[in-house]
């Protein structure tokens, strides 16, 4: 099991591909950790590249330090993991929390990319006051204090069960998970409160942002909650060079329900970032 010490916390990392490949750190999303990316992790190391994938703070393998994170600290930990490896300049992609943290680091630490992709990122800061999807946001909102409600009470299956059901994929989805996935949410569920009691978990400084310079990637399924759509062109709007693919059939994680699209997609926009 290999271990980074970085920031005062010990991260579990795994490393796939070629040792001379163009590096690649892939970062997960809330509730789950690395084993999210298992399904793409060979597609994208046959194509060359030297494949990183670690578990956040607070997940899994990885250490929870006590008191409340935040996404700042996630930032600093995958930039001390970059530079900890000796990756920079890197590509990195990351999913859901991970797709936010990734293009926090990109605005602040741009010399350490190579490229970013982020696929949905849960900004729902960017697009707060947008009238038409105000009602849709606040029912979710809404959902999401109940599942902090639960958490308080220390009902983790409560709290996953009514994320998964209710936030992230729809009714009857935590059913038809399978158990070690059921598992690693039961598990990693006090880091979603902790994420959520960051203020600034929402929010992206899009004038800042648009300092980035470097090959972007903006990725969105057709089975996603709609506004995910609005933050994908809000950040796009932001990132002049941006490229944004709308990925179908696919929802909020297709690193793992559609592998194939989704390594492809990503291999194509390497090949690019990488000349």
């Amino acid at each position: 099991m290999a271990r980074a010490r970085v920031g005062g916390v010990g991260l579990f990392y795994e490393v796939t591909g070629e040792e001379t490949g163009e590096p690649l750190v892939l970062v997960h999303g809330s509730w789950v950790d690395h084993h999210s990316w298992d399904a793409a992790v060979p597609l994208l190391a046959a194509s060359g590249h030297r494949v990183v994938v670690y578990d956040r703070r607070g997940h899994s393998a990885s250490e929870s330090p006590p008191g409340p994170g935040s996404r700042t600290q996630d930032e600093d930990d995958l930039a001390a993991l970059i530079e900890h490896l000796g990756l920079a300049p890197a590509h990195v992609a990351g999913n859901s929390f991970g797709g936010a943290t990734a293009l926090g680091l990109a605005a602040r630490r741009p010399e350490l990319f190579r490229s970013v992709a982020a696929h949905e990122p849960p900004l729902l800061g960017v697009v707060a006051g947008d009238p038409e999807l105000g009602p849709l946001m606040r029912g979710t909102q809404d959902a999401i204090e109940r599942v902090l409600a639960d958490l308080r009470a220390v009902d983790a299956e409560a709290a996953a069960r009514r994320f998964v059901d209710e936030v992230a994929f729809g009714p009857g989805s935590w059913e038809r998970l399978p158990g070690p996935v059921r598992e690693t949410f039961l598990v990693n569920a006090p880091t979603f409160a902790d994420e959520q009691a960051d203020p600034g978990w929402s929010h992206l400084d899009l004038t800042r942002l648009a300092g980035y310079t470097g090959p972007v990637l903006l990725t969105r399924g057709t089975e996603s909650p709609p506004w995910f759509p609005v933050i994908t062109d809000r950040l796009a709007a932001a990132l002049a060079q941006a490229r944004v693919r709308t990925l179908e059939g696919a929802g909020h994680v297709p690193q793992a329900t559609h592998p194939e699209l989704y390594a492809a997609v990503l291999t194509e926009f390497l090949a690019s970032a990488g000349r």
